[in-house]
């Protein structure tokens, strides 16, 4: 029976913070199986940090998420919280605004960096867009 309860709370975390974030990424789910109490932790973190706050909105917070990571040369996670950042209301010139901070006190690589990430999110809804034209077709 606990082991039931068990499982049952790490199905529901996962679900929660894939819902939260629209991804999970395949260590986080391990993680989850591994240690339970410790991606609890670490998700009470990260909704303390990346939704909204008293002054910040979650899509600010995720701009702010963006350049970090972008300097830090981490470009699937400015993917996916650029990603994000759309799905909270973000227009593409508000990321590109964000990516271009960047270069001042990043450089040249956190620009780059950032830009790859953003130029993956045009080319993909490029092919959306082609696959939705051939449907209509």
């Amino acid at each position: 029976m606990a082991d039931d309860n068990k499982q049952r709370k790490k199905q529901k975390l996962i679900k929660k913070m894939e819902k939260e974030r629209g991804y999970m990424p395949p260590a986080w789910a391990y993680m989850v199986e591994k240690d339970l109490d410790f991606m609890e932790t670490y998700n009470n973190l990260y909704e303390k940090g990346l939704t909204d706050g008293k002054a910040l909105t979650a899509k600010t917070r995720e701009l702010i998420a963006i350049a970090i990571l972008a300097f830090r040369g981490q470009e699937n996670a400015v993917y996916l919280h650029a990603r994000r950042a759309l799905d909270l209301g973000a227009t593409k010139q508000e990321l590109l605004e964000a990516i271009e901070t960047t270069i001042i006190p990043g450089g040249a690589p956190t620009f780059g960096t950032g830009l790859s990430a953003l130029m993956r999110i045009e080319e993909e809804e490029k092919k959306v867009g082609n696959l939705n034209e051939k449907r209509k077709a």
